[in-house]
Parts: C-alpha cells; sequence; structure tokens
C-alpha cells in the first residue's frame, strides 16, 4: 500500500477561517474542509478551497477527489454570517460571494471526477458544491436547504449549478420554498446519487467506490467530465453577473435586518449563505 501524501492549508486563524487539508492514497485524492461554526465557509477558506482543487487537476497522483468536511455538525452550514454581517459596499459583498463562484468553476473545470461526502446537513453554499461534484454520497440525516431567500438574498452563484443537476423545477422549488428537504428528496431529483443509512454504511461505500473510480482510465474519466459539463464554458461571465447580483442586495437595510433575524431564529446546526 502506497503511503499517503498529506498537504495542510490551515493557517493560524483557524477558529476565524477554518482549514483546508489534501491526503492522496492509492490515487483517491480527498480534500477535507472545516470550520468551527458547522463547516461553514468564510472567504479564506473558499480561496483555499478553489485553490487545492484547482492543484490537483493536472497531478496524475490524483486519479479521483473526494471532497468532504470536519466529522461534527453539518456537512456544510453555507456562507459565514460573521462575514455577511461585515460587507459594507456593494464591491465587497460581489467579491465575497466570487468565492463560491470560483470553488463551482474550479470543481466543474477539474479533469477529475469529485465525490461529495455528506455526513449531515447541507446549506446555501453547501448545497452548491454537492452540485458542482460529479456524484454525490450521504446518509439518511443529511437533509438540505436553500435559504438565501429567507434571509434577503437568493441563491443566485450556486443556482446554475444546482439548476443544471436537478432542473428548473427543483431549484425553483427550492429557491421559493427555503424549508428543508430530505436526503431521498435530493436522491430522487439527482442531487445526491446514493444515499446511506449510517455514517459507517457511507465510508464502507464511499471507500470501495474511490478506489475503484482510481483504477478507472483517467483520459476517458476526464473526457467524461467535459461532457457533464458541456455548455457551461460562458459561466465565468454569469457567475461574476450572480455574484453581482448579491453584492448589492446583501448591502440592504432589508438583508442586513433579515439576516439578524434569521441567525438569531435558526436551530443548531442550521446555517445560511
Amino acid at each position: 500500500m502506497s503511503q499517503p501524501l498529506t498537504r495542510n492549508s490551515s493557517t493560524e486563524a483557524q477558529s476565524v477561517s477554518g482549514t483546508v487539508t489534501v491526503a492522496i492514497a492509492e490515487g483517491v485524492a480527498t480534500v477535507r474542509f472545516a470550520h468551527p461554526k458547522g463547516n461553514s465557509l468564510p472567504a479564506a477558506l473558499l480561496a483555499r478551497l478553489a485553490e487545492e482543487i484547482r492543484s490537483l487537476g493536472p497531478q496524475p497522483e490524483a486519479k479521483v477527489i473526494v471532497l468532504r468536511s470536519g466529522d461534527t455538525g453539518p456537512f456544510c452550514a453555507g456562507a459565514s454570517f460573521d462575514e455577511l454581517k461585515a460587507i459594507n459596499d456593494p464591491a465587497a459583498g460581489k467579491e465575497f460571494f466570487m468565492g463560491f463562484a470560483r470553488v463551482i468553476l474550479a470543481m466543474t473545470r477539474c479533469p477529475k471526477f469529485i465525490i461529495a461526502r455528506l455526513h449531515g446537513k447541507a446549506v446555501g453554499g453547501g448545497v452548491g458544491l454537492v452540485a458542482a461534484s460529479d456524484y454525490a454520497m450521504a446518509v439518511e440525516s443529511a437533509s438540505l436547504r436553500l435559504s438565501e431567500l429567507a434571509v434577503g438574498i437568493g441563491p443566485f452563484v450556486v443556482g446554475p449549478a444546482i439548476e443544471r443537476k436537478i432542473g428548473l423545477g427543483g431549484f425553483s422549488a427550492m429557491a421559493i420554498d427555503t424549508e428543508w428537504r430530505s436526503a431521498r428528496w435530493a436522491e430522487e431529483f439527482g442531487l445526491y446519487s446514493r444515499v446511506f443509512d449510517s455514517v459507517n454504511a457511507l465510508d464502507s461505500g464511499l471507500d470501495l467506490f474511490a478506489r475503484k473510480l482510481a483504477r478507472a482510465n483517467p483520459q476517458a474519466m476526464a473526457k467524461l467530465k467535459s461532457v457533464f459539463w458541456h455548455g457551461t464554458e460562458s459561466w465565468e461571465r454569469m457567475l461574476e453577473e450572480r455574484a453581482e447580483m448579491s453584492g448589492a442586495l446583501v448591502t440592504s437595510e432589508f438583508t442586513r435586518a433579515a439576516i439578524t433575524a434569521f441567525e438569531g431564529g435558526r436551530g443548531a446546526g442550521d446555517g445560511g449563505r
């Protein structure tokens, strides 16, 4: 068995920006992001996540990529509320949401299959990560929601990836009705590829599946990946425009009040964009 290659791109201010680590073993590259606040996604973590995924694209030792988060709490609670509340002008807002755009572009442009592992709930930007993956494996408790409208904005940046994966009907339903959807709902609509009854079963299935893919023809997988995301060549400009929409909305008094109310009323493990 080959020894894993591990790279840690965390910063000293882990409690603020979170961590991103990368380990490669037997052709499987595991990218793990973590943040103490529900594995949420502040700007610095988004930047490192995009950088690590882009760097794995040309690495021959990485045949397939597994995207996972910290082991406790939700898979991803979405954007950092602390950073959302600190945005004070549309330009800063646009730049913050461009962080999500860059991760989505890195994932969809990467020539390697990306498998998302969901041990828990996904909210907003976390749903975007799932949609930008090529295959998603989750536990039954991994419900999900798009909460953006509830906080005065909309799922503009993550929307194209979600709509492409589940269709306009499913996406519009999630965007308008911001309540939770079950893992089985996500599986039915094609957002989740497989659902397991426990984390142990998830990890066993994921390990076998990832190792199997790591033995497949890399050129064939790369060509399939290009087929999956054919027609997204204009996404750079579109996602920039969507980030600008969100950046303008997030500075409004309506949205500021909605964020405060939503943050105060949400339950443990619930997150936002």
